[in-house]
């Protein structure tokens, strides 16, 4: 916080002569202040949005929080949301854009016990898994609909149990596997006395329908104007430079999270293992959207049979006039 408070300074003492305001920006988080949002943090901590000419307000989001109802209310600028979640929005009418995507790499994963016997997903059939709601249960749909298993239960089909967004679950022995995050969730399961070798794994990058994760949203009509796309340009060129700087630097950038976590709930220990494992997912993205990675993002969300989580090709869900900007 000490650079942001040192710009507005020196931007005060140079305004006297003919001061105009910074263009203000509200950002609106998937989740909890956490290591998953670092570059952004940093970014304000650092002072690159003061450099930008920004007043960017970091909004956390929660368990009760869905990014997509908050801009389309009007409460933020931009989001962070996951592609199958934004994708799906559009659909129902929140006409949301992908204006940058500065994670490369899905964190997700199911985390079994190896004492359930799973040993590969034709092991799924006949068990029960956790999955997320509010938007993130859809990459686990269209994984099972790849598979051909039902979620309905049954022999042939698996229990999904609703997870809350905690590994109790699997800690409870409630499920055999559950959603889990590279960066947070797995490692809840080793702090909380289950070895490493008593897991296995299962990363959807690694089965091959990964799709994209946190990617910045705006509403397509705000793109009509100039003034917006200029703004944008600069906030995603200052966000980037703060990712940048998280993978230089992760355990400052860890305290910066810190610094900024109201609820005083994270731990430093666990917030610089987080950083760490964000930095992989983001590493290789300058904050252009890879058209392939979309591609198969939309692939694997239209492949759900007769219960898709996108029903037709979305138009217009993507834009390069904002990282073209940069």
């Amino acid at each position: 916080m000490r650079k942001t408070v040192l710009g507005a300074a020196v931007a005060l003492a140079f305004g006297l002569g003919g001061a105009h305001a910074a263009d203000e920006v509200t950002l609106q988080l998937k989740w909890v202040t956490q290591g998953q949002f670092a570059g952004y943090y940093v970014a304000k901590d650092k002072g690159f949005y003061d450099e930008e000419d920004l007043d960017v307000t970091i909004k956390p989001g929660g368990p009760d929080i869905a990014p997509p109802q908050v801009i389309a209310g009007g409460g933020a600028d931009v989001i962070v949301d996951w592609m199958p979640s934004a994708l799906a929005s559009r659909e129902r009418g929140v006409p949301l854009v992908n204006i940058a995507q500065p994670f490369k790499k899905s964190g997700m994963m199911l985390t079994c016990l190896k004492e359930t016997g799973v040993t590969s997903p034709d092991d799924f059939p006949g068990r029960t898994l956790g999955v997320w709601f509010f938007g993130n249960e859809y990459p686990f749909l269209a994984w099972m609909s790849k598979l051909e298993i039902p979620t309905e239960g049954g022999e042939k089909g698996v229990t999904v149990l609703k997870q809350g967004f905690n590994v109790d679950p699997l800690l409870q022995k409630q499920a055999d596997c559950i959603s889990t995050m590279t960066y947070n969730e797995y490692w809840q399961v080793i702090d909380a006395g289950i070895p490493e070798s008593e897991l296995i794994v299962f990363k959807y990058e690694d089965q091959g329908v990964a799709t994209l994760e946190d990617g910045l949203y705006v509403l397509e009509e705000n793109l009509s104007d100039p003034a917006f796309v200029d703004k944008m340009a600069r906030f995603v060129r200052a966000s980037m430079k703060g990712w940048e700087y998280a993978r230089e630097n992760p355990d400052e950038a860890a305290e910066i999270v810190l610094e900024n976590d109201a609820t005083g709930a994270q731990t430093e220990k666990h917030q610089k293992r987080m950083v760490r494992e964000i930095n992989k997912l983001t590493e290789g993205s300058d904050g252009t959207l890879d058209m392939a990675d979309y591609e198969r993002t939309v692939e694997t969300l239209l492949s759900g049979g007769s219960d898709p989580v996108i029903t037709r090709r979305p138009e217009g869900a993507t834009t390069t006039v904002v990282t073209d900007k940069m």
